[in-house]
């Protein structure tokens, strides 16, 4: 049913967007307290819920950035905003994360404030640590991206409003995370490889949803070129789901791979872009990136995407497909998450 069900938009809003908070409260819950286990097949397993629960509660972020849970913008503000704690993103507010993010939907682009392949060009040996890092997996390049969200309001001129509450939460967050490394070093240990597991995840997932080179204007007001094109955003958005064949596969990330549907109507809820995809795409395989070359991508790519600037020969729109369905290229890219806010 899709009626109006008072709080929620939608009736079926209280099973979906229920379950999923009950898992990622749960999941973050029995995750911390497993950590602490002197069992190590429990601290694994202890290790990978939370990673999951942390990755569920950054897409919740999402949903409620495009207010689909609930029929308030400030109940999905609210929840948005405790879901920001739990995944380490709350250095930053809601409100930010939320603007860019439509920026990126309005505009057609992927709308920044830190031109990042500028900062590698000038700094040739962090440029060099950060490749090193990501050839053993450490994702280095998110973790620059988040570090910097850490003092978002002391780097971004525009945020220095902000000083106040950043400073607050860096305290809290800090505290908390400084007291548990002294006195349980192997806790605080399993933490950070959970919260490493999620930048993957999500870095993973939105590695080739778009072929869009990325501006700086978050706060400028020129008109982007694609601004209003649909014809254009669904040309160059790609859908990466993890499975077409069992599609419950695709809720371990809320399906956020039907991206072509995402983009065709942002304001459906994650249960109903599997039915919306089927409309616009009708399952046809040949428009969706396999979840195999994605792998390949990913695995082959995660040292050249660091610094990977889009030369004017660079693939795009179904050249682009073409070559993410084969599992080759030079293609992809990382730190595109909505999480960090510039």
């Amino acid at each position: 049913m899709t009626t109006k069900a008072g709080l929620l938009n939608e009736r079926a809003g209280w099973l979906y967007y229920g379950t999923a908070v009950t898992y990622v409260i749960a999941g973050y819950a029995l995750g911390i307290v497993g950590l602490f286990s002197s069992s190590v097949p429990i601290n694994v397993a202890a290790t990978l819920l939370l990673a999951h629960a942390m990755t569920i509660s950054a897409y919740l972020i999402h949903e409620c950035g495009h207010n689909m849970v609930f029929r308030q913008h400030r109940n999905n503000a609210t929840l948005g905003r405790m879901m920001s704690w739990l995944c380490g993103a709350a250095y930053g507010t809601y409100e930010d994360m939320r603007y860019k993010h439509f920026r990126h939907h309005v505009d057609n682009d992927d709308v920044v404030w830190f031109a990042y392949d500028a900062f590698f060009e000038r700094h040739p040996i962090t440029t060099r640590v950060i490749r090193v890092l990501e050839w053993f997996y450490i994702p280095a390049h998110d973790l620059m991206m988040h570090g910097i969200m850490v003092f978002t309001s002391f780097v971004i001129p525009e945020r220095r409003d902000q000083r106040v509450r950043n400073v607050a939460v860096i305290l809290i967050r800090g505290g908390l995370f400084t007291t548990v490394a002294i006195g349980f070093p192997k806790v605080a240990l399993l933490y950070v490889v959970a919260y490493l597991i999620m930048l993957h995840i999500l870095r993973f997932m939105d590695s080739v949803q778009h072929d869009y080179p990325y501006s700086t204007t978050l706060y400028d007001s020129s008109r982007a070129p694609h601004k209003g094109d649909s014809e254009w955003e669904q040309e160059h958005t790609f859908s990466n789901t993890l499975s077409l064949r069992f599609l419950r596969l695709n809720w371990l990330v809320l399906n956020f791979g039907f991206h072509n549907a995402h983009h065709a109507d942002m304001n459906r809820p994650f249960y109903r872009l599997p039915e919306l995809h089927a409309e616009i795409i009708g399952n046809d395989t040949a428009y969706v990136i396999p979840f195999v070359a994605q792998l390949k991508l990913y695995h082959h790519n995660r040292v050249s995407r660091v610094y990977n600037p889009q030369p004017e020969n660079y693939p795009q729109g179904r050249e682009y497909l073409r070559i993410a369905q084969s599992g080759s290229g030079l293609i992809g890219g990382n730190a595109a998450s909505f999480l960090t806010s510039f």
